[in-house]
């Protein structure tokens, strides 16, 4: 469309068209790329196919990726979550992560006060981004505990390979069908179930949770229990979504009062 108006303005000494003009020349872009026409439809044939029972949750991100391969990206899965939660709202993502930030800047001194943290003095950007996802199932507990293979509740959303351990063999073992991060000496991963999905920079691995409950979002997947507090908590707290009635356990409501308490 930019390039359109450009050789209007360049053939007619540089003026810019007028509306009807580029009205027109809108038109046209649709009769020559008609998936345009279709980006509404395209959209809700997605959450059609995602959100219906014909795939059992275990198989579902395997087949959605495969059908849409654009979340494989992060930018794209998170664009989804923003059209699925405040779809009118453009500056959503922003929003998103200014609350994260708060809460990232504050949950570790809630930590140290719930004597689950040390007081991080002495750790580089990494280590205090492992130290609080360690700690986050227990400022946010549950009261389910994991399934015995799985190890500590915070395995459920993130893992660190020791130097060596293959990760495709870990992945292979996993039995959650639920989004994971896991740190490499090199960078971070993100994957589905036993499903490798993306990678991004080690630097960022404090950035990481937004993802994970972008991609819960967007193939619509349940909660493993062993950490349902702690990501009904963010749900709530970071991505400003609303709790339904059977999430809202006793010991959510227990949880997001003492967190309220503490940052008020």
């Amino acid at each position: 469309m930019t390039n359109m108006i450009s050789i209007a303005r360049a053939s007619d000494d540089c003026r810019y068209p007028a509306e009807h003009e580029v009205t027109a020349m809108a038109k046209r872009l649709v009769e020559y790329y008609p998936m345009l026409k279709d980006s509404s439809s395209n959209e809700w044939s997605r959450r059609n196919f995602i959100d219906s029972g014909v795939v059992k949750e275990q198989d579902r991100p395997i087949k959605i990726l495969d059908a849409y391969p654009c979340f494989k990206e992060v930018d794209h899965v998170m664009d989804e979550m923003r059209r699925i939660l405040q779809p009118t709202n453009p500056r959503y993502l922003s929003e998103v992560k200014d609350r994260w930030e708060t809460f990232y800047s504050k949950v570790q001194f809630y930590g140290v006060m719930k004597k689950a943290m040390k007081p991080p003095k002495t750790l580089n950007g990494v280590e205090h981004a492992i130290a609080v996802y360690t700690a986050l199932p227990t400022l946010f507990p549950c009261g389910t505990a994991p399934p015995k293979k799985l190890g500590p509740s915070s395995e459920a959303f993130f893992h660190i390979l020791t130097p060596s351990e293959d990760p495709d063999a870990f992945l292979h073992r996993r039995t959650l069908s639920s989004p994971l991060m896991f740190i490499s000496e090199d960078n971070c991963m993100l994957a589905i179930g036993t499903t490798p999905v993306t990678t991004f920079e080690k630097d960022l691995l404090h950035e990481g949770p937004p993802y994970l409950m972008a991609y819960y979002y967007a193939l619509h997947l349940t909660y493993p229990k062993c950490i349902g507090t702690l990501l009904s908590v963010l749900q709530t707290v970071i991505l400003g979504g609303a709790i339904h009635e059977r999430d809202a356990t006793p010991s959510y409501k227990k949880a997001i009062a003492e967190w309220q308490a503490f940052t008020e």
